[in-house]
């Protein structure tokens, strides 16, 4: 069971003073968290990209790459590349560097994206929304499979016997596919024998184990070896000392944030009711003290059948302090327990 932090590296006003940090300074305060969570164990640590003013993560690559050099175990991935609106020559390139500055820790997890402010930026029109990725996924397989590559498509230019530099340490270099339930992209990824990222971050948690079995379906259906396939989720979550104080802690950015998103997509308000219905026992947010946290996630596992799990802190502005305390108790109290509960688990089944 692999435990890891995700991040969208967000700058919004802090909920008290109205003060809006740097870019510079949060991406140095996530190099910071990258470096603290290698240190105390973890597994993994995604940066998601996104291209508006209050994220701070246009260029996961890069920020990843700033904290390779100062770990030594911890795996580096996107959480996600937005696939559809970037070039995959590009992307395979500097996650091979990326490979190359950790010695084999990169990691690529292609999605969709649920934001779409990059599709103008690039020059892509949001009519051809599935089909971009489609075809740049395709492009982006056949380039980790040979140094030389002859492709062809409608979105792109195309490549003639052409090679791409440098290669990876890893071979293949890994690529997650990113998604948020939909039932095509899971299949999609099965059918590719790809291991699959689930974004979960509404509703009940144990709705998702339907898909977990539809993506294992078409993986055995399509000859890929289920032993081999991983799945992780995604999720927001905070762990404090109490369970009290971490409520209190993450509601106030959690609410500021969800509520601009929220304008922005149609969504209700967001109040303490829904945050606290989604922090039970049940619910998508892992927000409580290590114990609450642990559990949470072990159920996870037993019900969904995930393999690696994403902390996604924290969500809106947050001191620098509270999120490195929080990262430190999952590393050293919550990921203990689950790997041992799991591990007893699993001589049983």
């Amino acid at each position: 069971m692999e435990i890891g932090i995700s991040t969208f590296i967000e700058t919004t006003p802090d909920v008290q003073t109205g003060e809006v940090i740097s870019h510079a300074q949060r991406i140095r305060e996530v190099v910071e968290e990258i470096v603290l969570a290698d240190q105390i164990g973890l597994d993994v640590f995604g940066v998601g990209e996104h291209h508006r003013k209050d994220y701070a993560a246009s260029s996961p690559a890069v920020v990843l790459a700033a904290a390779a050099s100062q770990t030594k175990r911890i795996r580096l991935t996107s959480a996600v590349t937005v696939l559809s609106s970037a070039d995959p020559v590009r992307v395979f390139q500097d996650f091979a560097t990326l490979d190359a500055i950790s010695n084999g820790r990169a990691e690529i997890m292609a999605g969709r994206g649920s934001f779409i402010e990059s599709f103008p930026l690039f020059g892509y029109n949001l009519r051809d929304y599935d089909e971009l990725f489609e075809e740049k996924l395709d492009l982006l397989l056949k380039l980790r499979e040979s140094e030389k590559v002859t492709w062809k498509g409608s979105y792109r230019p195309a490549i003639n016997n052409l090679g791409v530099y440098p290669r990876p340490v890893q071979d293949p270099l890994p690529v997650w596919i990113g998604s948020g339930g939909n039932t095509e992209s899971v299949i999609r990824a099965g059918v590719l024998g790809l291991p699959l990222v689930l974004a979960i971050i509404g509703g009940s948690p144990v709705r998702f184990a339907p898909l977990v079995k539809l993506y294992k379906r078409a993986a055995a259906q399509a000859g890929h070896d289920l032993s081999k396939l991983s799945v992780a989720s995604h999720s927001h979550g905070f762990i404090a000392e109490t369970t009290q104080l971490a409520a209190d802690k993450f509601f106030p950015s959690t609410q500021q944030a969800m509520n601009v998103l929220g304008r922005e997509r149609g969504w209700g308000h967001y109040d303490r009711s829904s945050f606290d219905a989604a922090r039970s026992f049940e619910g998508a947010l892992y927000v409580g003290d290590s114990e609450t946290v642990a559990q949470k996630i072990i159920h996870l596992r037993k019900n969904v059948g995930i393999t690696r799990f994403f902390l996604h802190v924290p969500v809106g502005t947050m001191p620098h302090e509270d999120v490195m305390r929080a990262i430190e108790l999952l590393g050293k109290e919550v990921a203990p327990r689950v790997r041992e509960e799991i591990a007893e688990w699993e001589k049983t089944q």
